[in-house]
């Protein structure tokens, strides 16, 4: 049974937030996880498509590539790229890929990580992830993409901790589908 606060945070929301499972104390506590399992086993062509819609038609006609965050960044990167018909590149944990060009250490709401990439080419990119808390692995990710050799484009991501963050990079910010301020 959802809460009374969840409940109302969902009726003020895009209509696929109510399919979210908020789960407490996950991977830790004090973290309230946000789930996504449920939403993409039953509405996975609607979350696709709207995401996709978080970039005009312009926007999707520049880019070339479409960058994923290990893991489920791969989610999103990957079924957009084949929608848009666009190239769709890692961004890995270490150990996960070969040929690493660069690697970058981040700090995330209950822990540190490191992720690596492989070369880019000058392409433009933009990045995705299933969500954004502190801000710390979408910071990372596109500081690589350009230290690889990718233009950042634009980022984005499922689900947006607003109140956990204040994000942005060279002056943009994460598109989000769903946003929680609280």
């Amino acid at each position: 049974m959802l809460c009374h606060k969840y409940k109302k945070l969902i009726m003020n929301q895009h209509p696929l937030a109510q399919y979210l499972d908020a789960v407490p104390n996950f991977p830790k506590e004090g973290i309230l996880f946000q789930d996504i399992s449920p939403l993409l086993r039953d509405h996975f062509v609607e979350t696709i498509d709207a995401m996709s819609l978080l970039f005009s038609a312009a926007e999707w006609a520049e880019v070339d590539y479409l960058i994923g965050v290990e893991s489920r960044g791969f989610i999103f990167a990957s079924a957009l790229a084949l929608k848009h018909d666009k190239g769709f590149v890692k961004v890995r944990k270490p150990g996960k890929l070969p040929n690493v060009h660069a690697s970058m250490d981040y700090g995330l709401e209950y822990g540190t990580d490191k992720l690596e990439m492989q070369k880019g080419n000058g392409k433009k990119v933009i990045i995705f992830d299933d969500l954004i808390a502190t801000g710390g692995s979408m910071q990372a990710s596109a500081k690589l993409c350009e230290v690889v050799g990718y233009d950042v484009m634009g980022m984005a991501c499922l689900v947006d901790l607003k109140a956990l963050n204040s994000f942005s990079h060279s002056g943009m910010t994460v598109r989000s589908v769903i946003q929680f301020d609280d």
